[in-house]
């Protein structure tokens, strides 16, 4: 036991069954994770997941990596979403919740000091990258994957002006793989949100009018907003047929440069 823990920063009950070849006698492994709960080697971080806690430090106050968490939250988990984009280290603003996407039975939302995990279902596993993180392998969308999730599913990641605040820290991205995900979902708006976002960031993205092009003809035929529920002025978009909030157009967060 001390040698999987000191190989395993967070583990489930049936990766340790499956470690001592634990198969009939379940009291065995309950003996064993309650002996090391009790002195403080380990914490319980919900039924089934546990976390090692190193050897002289406080089991109540020792900090726990919530990626991890995440990551097992289920035997395909993978962080996704603004969690994914923070992985990258894109995100702009500090997050207490932790999103993850799986194939699996979803699990109910849980908090753990002060932390949310929460997942969704997602049947695609494209788009995706095996990591190792703090010695342990994890499942992170890619950001191209990632880009197109949150103009997808832009409520899970929070306003508008987070969203483009956080993309905008991205430096490059591989047109090629955030088209070919975008034909996989298929949604007009979507099209429209991500050829607005390149087109209005194709300086600093290095993008060319060749880059853009593919996204003509894929764009709504009728005009779309980029978001029915926002109440602020709006603008038409003609070539992509978005209609978008103003405040996104100026970018109106912006402080004024100041001449001097």
């Amino acid at each position: 036991m001390e040698t999987f823990l000191a190989q395993n920063q967070v583990f489930t009950t049936e990766e340790a069954r499956a470690a001592f070849a634990i198969e009939k006698n379940r009291n065995t492994l309950d003996n064993l994770l309650a002996y090391h709960l009790q002195k403080g080697h380990i914490v319980r971080i919900r039924q089934g997941l546990y976390y090692t806690i190193p050897r002289g430090a406080n089991a109540k106050t020792h900090p726990i990596d919530p990626y991890l968490i995440a990551s097992k939250m289920t035997p395909d988990a993978t962080l996704a979403y603004h969690t994914a984009l923070s992985f990258h280290g894109k995100l702009h603003s500090l997050r207490t919740d932790f999103i993850y996407i799986t194939q699996k039975k979803l699990k109910p939302p849980f908090a753990f000091r002060h932390t949310l995990f929460k997942g969704t279902t997602a049947n695609l596993d494209v788009g995706i990258e095996i990591v190792n993180y703090q010695g342990c392998t994890m499942r992170v969308t890619t950001l191209e994957r990632t880009f197109v999730d949150i103009l997808e599913r832009p409520a899970l990641t929070g306003s508008w002006e987070e969203i483009w605040r956080s993309l905008e820290s991205i430096e490059y991205l591989n047109i090629q793989q955030v088209l070919a995900y975008a034909k996989i979902l298929n949604n007009a708006t979507t099209y429209a949100r991500i050829a607005f976002f390149l087109d209005q960031h194709r300086d600093s993205l290095g993008l060319s009018e060749k880059d853009l092009r593919p996204f003509d003809t894929l764009i709504p035929k009728s005009p779309h907003y980029l978001d029915r529920r926002n109440k602020e002025p709006n603008q038409l978009v003609a070539r992509w047929n978005l209609i978008v909030p103003k405040s996104l157009i100026q970018k109106s967060w912006e402080e004024p440069h100041e001449n001097f």
